[in-house]
């Protein structure tokens, strides 16, 4: 049932009379049947969780002028405000027990609950043992339907399929809003045309600030629809971690004699904090990853959470490395980066290390595959004849990527008695292959398996078939075994940890020939069981 039905309803009950008159007129009352859970004044939840701590983004159908409380068990956590006008918040609960299930209030700062309330479990210690773990992976699940993205009901289906399948986490892999300003590519449909400019009540002013001014309200309002109406509160119960993309700086990853838009420019870099901070959680500490990577500090001094680098650790079980390459990549020729150098030791020292079984890598970009992008790792570019070629030299590319590229390949295929695995998104598409050689590297005596773990938001515009007139396909300087070519549908990924293996299922929804409904009994069409070699 929707708010508005139920605020049309004679007998709203004890819980909406009790809530802060701010909120009084704009929430929902407890359902009358039934066994869904209650939002109440909450827009939005996600969070995120380590072995000891706990990190949730949430924010409210009216503004609170005082800060909300979350209960954690018996632990109070007082909410900070994110935004300038009271109604976005953080909620950052330490010195919780690893492995233990919380139950969760939210109330209001006059001791009356906001929602229902729910559960939420930590991860187990580092030095456990975990017999399993799912983590579900997805990407490209933004993008305003006003531009005309793929429903945000349909979306809400999808995702919700993804977790009728019970993950422990869930990896949102880039491109959370789509909402280009300046890429001559793609920006005049996008945040930079009329109807653009409609929807968001107005032009991001470059020259000003992001919060406290009218980009903070602009920001809302063509984000809001793309994030908090995606997952609303589904995955109050299932741990988040979302790397950003070239999107999330507002941009496409396009090179153009008027314009080179990455590195990310100072307000390109403060868009994506800012709608880090608002809406979805940063990533959490971990003793094993720097405290100094790029958007882990401030004035010299660690902060209590990391904006781009991150991890998923789950006891002894599995660690998954999550990277974007958007904010540190350099145009420095052959010694050129997208991973900045203190980055990419942190990975090769994560997968060489011993303390856990399985270590799968995450990162924004995806090694394998190429659609001429400039952005990429290769250097392919879409030829005359319709097809990639390395014959015309890519404008603005920069050498030192694939050299990066080949060493984080060598770093996992070194990975002996594990599965060199990269699980990312970013090309629109669903596919698995076997990396077996990148130039002169061979790679083929322990393969460097790589997953596209398919799109949710994407329209009929975003297809890379549709906007590059090309697929993605392997670049011309890798030998790719490709077990699933990619495939330009919406869908999702399931990964089963177990000490011995890694179960990869794939789903696939094709908007053209199958109904809304048929996303609610949604199966696997392929399954790659991958074995630890010896």
């Amino acid at each position: 049932m929707k708010r508005r039905d139920f605020l049309r309803t004679a007998a709203a009950g004890s819980f909406l009379a009790a809530l802060p008159p701010e909120l009084h007129a704009q929430t929902s009352a407890w359902p009358s049947s039934g066994g869904s859970w209650n939002d109440g004044a909450v827009r939005h939840l996600l969070p995120t969780v380590s072995d000891t701590q706990m990190l949730l983004k949430a924010s409210f159908s009216a503004p609170l002028s005082q800060p909300p409380l979350l209960r954690v068990g018996t632990l109070a956590v007082r909410g900070r405000m994110t935004d300038t006008r009271g109604e976005m918040w953080a909620f950052h609960a330490t010195g919780l027990a690893p492995d233990r299930r919380y139950t969760l209030n939210l109330n209001a700062s006059t001791g009356q609950a906001l929602c229902e309330p729910w559960d939420l479990s930590t991860f187990p210690s580092p030095e456990a043992r975990p017999d399993k773990l799912r983590v579900l992976f997805f990407t490209c699940a933004g993008g305003h339907e006003g531009l005309g993205f793929l429903p945000v009901v349909v979306r809400n289906r999808l995702l919700r399929r993804a977790l009728s399948f019970q993950p422990d986490a869930a990896v949102a892999n880039g491109d959370h809003v789509y909402w280009d300003l300046r890429s001559p590519l793609t920006a005049q449909r996008s945040g930079a045309s009329p109807r653009g400019k409609e929807i968001g009540g107005g032009s991001f002013d470059r020259s000003d600030v992001v919060m406290g001014s009218e980009n903070e309200t602009i920001l809302k309002r063509v984000a809001g629809p793309q994030i908090a109406s995606v997952y609303g509160t589904d995955f109050r119960s299932t741990p988040m971690f979302f790397i950003q993309d070239d999107h999330d700086y507002f941009d496409n990853d396009d090179a153009f004699d008027e314009i080179v838009t990455f590195p990310p420019d100072g307000f390109m870099t403060e868009m994506a904090r800012a709608t880090q901070s608002l809406y979805y959680p940063e990533f959490l500490p971990d003793v094993t990853r720097p405290r100094g990577l790029a958007g882990s500090s401030s004035g010299g001094r660690a902060l209590p959470v990391s904006e781009s680098f991150g991890t998923l650790r789950y006891g002894r079980l599995a660690e998954v490395l999550l990277y974007t390459v958007r904010r540190t990549m350099t145009m420095a020729g052959p010694s050129a980066v997208l991973l900045d150098r203190e980055v990419e030791g942190w990975l090769a020292r994560r997968m060489g290390a011993a303390d856990v079984t399985h270590v799968v890598n995450a990162p924004s970009n995806p090694p394998g595959w190429s659609a001429g992008k400039w952005g990429e790792w290769y250097p392919d570019v879409l030829g005359a004849d319709g097809r990639l070629t390395m014959a015309v030299a890519k404008p603005y590319w920069q050498a030192g990527w694939l050299k990066q590229h080949d060493r984080l390949l060598a770093a996992m295929s070194g990975m002996r008695g594990r599965i060199p695995l990269s699980m990312s998104g970013d090309l629109h598409a669903i596919g698995i292959g076997r990396i077996l050689r990148s130039g002169a590297l061979d790679l083929s005596a322990n393969p460097v398996v790589t997953a596209l773990t398919g799109p949710v938001g994407t329209g009929p515009r975003g297809w890379p078939s549709s906007i590059r007139k090309v697929g993605a396909m392997p670049p011309l300087g890798l030998t790719v075994d490709e077990q699933v070519k990619p495939i330009e549908q919406h869908g999702f990924t399931l990964a089963d940890f177990t000490a011995e293996t890694i179960v990869l299922r794939f789903f696939k929804w094709d908007v053209n020939t199958q109904s809304a409904e048929a996303l609610d009994t949604l199966e696997p069409f392929h399954t790659e069981e991958l074995k630890r070699p010896a």
